[in-house]
């Protein structure tokens, strides 16, 4: 008697009940998947993870409930088998080489098919890691030591995170209530963040941040 080929466990986490179903549906569609739970936040997703048997987080960069980064270390703390494939509607550039620093095996924007979906799915699941063929081209850049890197690169996580709310438009103030920082802080990591990428004022962030689509 033939042994059955177990199916693929993929607990879903995205705040938009509409991506939850398309996804839902793209998954349940392949006979070698099924979906072990869904959440709409950080704190629901760590919740679900703790009673459902999961091989594979599907995880939406832009969730709210916690920091993105600061949520996939402690998925990858807590569940160290458990793999995670970034989703996003982000731009390559703004998440990816940080997320899969942080610990997740793939990352995918939105506007790839469902077929790229599975495929992601099926490769991160064996262990490999999914990039796409532009993403796999500006990391191979960042092997040649010629090779000159984005400014905001050069920012620690939470620099990049104050970043991104500065050249939306946010005060210190509303960044610090958003972060749960004291202003203090959030200033500090402003002066750090001039100087590291080289810019006078907030209209030049702004500006930079447009410019790679880095918007919060």
């Amino acid at each position: 008697m033939s042994r059955t080929t177990p199916k693929i466990r993929i607990f879903i986490a995205d705040d938009h009940p509409i991506v939850r179903q398309g996804l839902r549906r793209i998954v349940e569609a392949d006979a070698g998947m099924v979906i072990s739970g869904e959440a709409d936040g950080a704190a629901t997703l760590l919740a679900g993870l703790e009673t459902s048997a999961t091989d594979l987080v599907l995880l939406d960069v832009s969730m709210p409930g916690g920091l993105f980064l600061d949520t996939l270390r402690e998925l990858r703390t807590r569940h160290p088998t458990i793999r995670v494939l970034a989703l996003s509607v982000h731009p390559e550039d703004e998440w990816a080489v940080r997320a899969l620093r942080a610990g997740a095996s793939g990352y995918l924007t939105k506007d790839h098919s469902p077929d790229q979906l599975l495929d992601a799915i099926r490769r991160v699941y064996r262990g490999g890691k999914y990039v796409s063929p532009t993403l796999a081209e500006h990391l191979a850049t960042h092997l040649d030591v010629g090779g000159q890197r984005p400014a905001h690169e050069l920012l620690s996580d939470r620099e990049f995170e104050v970043m991104r709310r500065l050249g939306s438009g946010l005060t210190v103030s509303q960044i610090a209530s958003e972060l749960a920082l004291s202003a203090k802080t959030v200033s500090t990591y402003r002066t750090r963040i001039f100087e590291k990428m080289a810019v006078t004022t907030n209209a030049d962030l702004v500006r930079y941040a447009a410019r790679y689509g880095l918007i919060a």
